[in-house]
């Protein structure tokens, strides 16, 4: 990278921590205004008058606390996901394109959220003293639903899935495939750069619903040791089944989550809960506080997250090295990905805010990985013929 383009990520990157932080600090300000102002209780009560029914008062109460924080958070929201993109070069969308993603956004907001919500309070409410247990264990169940099913009905909403005919693209990703034990017959691709100019890829499902996809930044952009070097990688993910290995651990963590929101929740109620008139941690008007309490213990454990998340990112990387050998493919996506991803940290940084290893350690690694296997590294025509083969 040249010294402008390594300042412009590192621009970047640093202006993107500093959004995150503004970000929290606004949802926090936004629970405590409805919390203070009764804003909260107003709307519970609404609810209550429309509806005996105690699920649909939630629901109601849902929608109503969606459409307010997303219309006052949303000048952050523009300037984040939509000025600054543009500023930075990395976006593609009109302002109309983006704001049917928002709406698409919200709309899926408002449904999973508005069931996931009215589930947890008819929980919370039928067990007053060991909600927080249950109140984890739904929390984790739904974490992997959402999951599960978000690459085969959720991100389609955004973008068009069609199947890859790029044969010599399509022919590699598929023995690649094959060689790791992954059931898949087709390849998928798609049309991400009508959003932005990032590269990406997954391997995803289960149980028959096993889905390669890869978008079409990443066939325009990369040559053919690229793509495999980061088709390598995101099976890498599948094949050591690292969602799955990780559920253990969110588990966990929702589980120390929860006994911190009750802690934190009675504490609060007990002080405070008369004047903002939450009755209790069932009655659905104390959510902004439970969002706060949540959210603050999510911020203050990123650290924690990331580093766990940067580990299983490492192994991939490993994985992808091993299966698909393309250790300058490997180098030479991961400047791609610098566009927009501060290349080199400083330990301390990279400790706490970066959920993927760096790039400067991610090179490092495919170098060493290169120089230790020559043997094992296809030759320069090889390498050559397969990246003109690529789509330029």
């Amino acid at each position: 990278m040249s010294p402008q383009e390594k300042a412009r990520s590192d621009a970047y990157f640093e202006g993107q921590q500093w959004l995150h932080l503004w970000q929290f600090l606004l949802g926090a300000a936004l629970s405590l205004v409805l919390l203070v102002t009764g804003l909260s209780a107003w709307m519970r009560d609404l609810a209550e008058r429309l509806t005996r029914w105690r699920p649909l008062q939630t629901a109601l109460y849902w929608a109503q606390y969606l459409i307010f924080t997303t219309l006052v958070s949303f000048p952050l929201a523009a300037y984040r996901g939509f000025i600054r993109e543009h500023q930075y070069g990395l976006a593609n969308q009109t302002f109309g394109s983006w704001l049917s993603d928002q709406t698409k956004g919200f709309a899926v907001g408002l449904i999973l959220g508005g069931v996931f919500v009215t589930v947890l309070y008819g929980v919370v409410r039928r067990l007053r003293r060991s909600w927080w247990i249950w109140g984890a264990l739904v929390s984790w169940l739904f974490v992997i639903f959402t999951l599960l099913i978000s690459p085969v009905f959720i991100q389609p909403i955004f973008n068009k899935y069609t199947r890859l005919t790029d044969e010599p693209i399509r022919s590699s990703i598929l023995r690649l495939a094959r060689a790791n034990g992954i059931k898949a017959s087709e390849i998928y691709q798609f049309n991400a750069s009508k959003q932005s100019k990032r590269i990406s890829a997954n391997v995803s499902g289960f149980l028959g619903t096993e889905r390669i996809a890869l978008n079409d930044n990443l066939l325009k952009r990369a040559s053919l040791p690229e793509i495999e070097a980061v088709m390598g990688h995101e099976m890498g993910h599948y094949v050591l089944n690292q969602l799955y290995k990780a559920l253990p651990f969110f588990g966990i963590f929702l589980l120390i989550g929860f006994a911190a929101l009750r802690w934190g929740f009675d504490r609060s109620q007990t002080r405070w809960g008369s004047k903002w008139r939450v009755r209790g941690i069932g009655d659905v008007a104390g959510l902004p506080l439970a969002v706060l309490i949540v959210s603050t213990y999510l911020f203050l454990l990123t650290p924690l997250v990331n580093t766990y998340t940067r580990t299983m990112e490492s192994e991939a990387d490993l994985f992808g090295l091993n299966a698909a050998r393309q250790p300058d493919g490997m180098a030479k996506v991961t400047l791609k990905l610098a566009e927009y991803r501060k290349l080199e940290p400083g330990p301390f940084e990279e400790w706490i805010l970066y959920d993927h290893p760096s790039g400067r350690a991610r090179i490092f690694s495919a170098m060493r990985w290169k120089a230790e296997n020559l043997a094992l590294c296809p030759g320069t025509s090889s390498t050559g013929s397969a990246a003109s083969a690529a789509p330029q």
